[in-house]
């Protein structure tokens, strides 16, 4: 598996997001903002993720996480979880936090054995220093 950073117009990415609107997710307004990124498994798009810089300083949001149902159970989405985190803390921002909302009992258990903390209507992980 690779993962790999996606234009936000991107045609592999909007599939996924299309697929994971047709799951309930979601509506899906592209914002240059954020950094996408896809899983890609054997030459094939099968996940992705986003994150962007929210107004508190040192604050990303994780958002669009979505793994195709086919490929769900393989630790796809912990992976882009941790590409998320490591690209967030290299730009500074060592919270990651997103929406608690109306998440599957399997998120919620993707997230906290991740090591994010509900709290109110946020998920949210502070993330160790580099090591230099």
């Amino acid at each position: 598996m690779m993962i790999e950073a996606r234009p936000a117009l991107d045609p592999e990415l909007a599939a996924l997001v299309a697929a994971q609107q047709h799951e309930g997710g979601q509506d899906f307004v592209p914002d240059d903002r954020a950094a996408y990124f896809v899983a890609v498994v054997d030459g094939r798009a099968v996940a992705c993720a986003a994150w962007q810089p929210v107004p508190e300083a040192g604050v990303a949001e994780l958002n669009r996480l979505y793994v195709r149902p086919a490929f769900r159970g393989r630790g796809i989405a912990r992976q882009l979880i941790v590409a998320i985190e490591e690209e967030a803390l290299a730009e500074g921002r060592p919270v990651v936090r997103l929406t608690a909302g109306a998440e599957s009992p399997a998120a919620i258990a993707l997230f906290q054995s991740s090591g994010y903390d509900r709290s109110g209507a946020w998920f949210t992980k502070r993330l160790a220093a580099l090591v230099q």
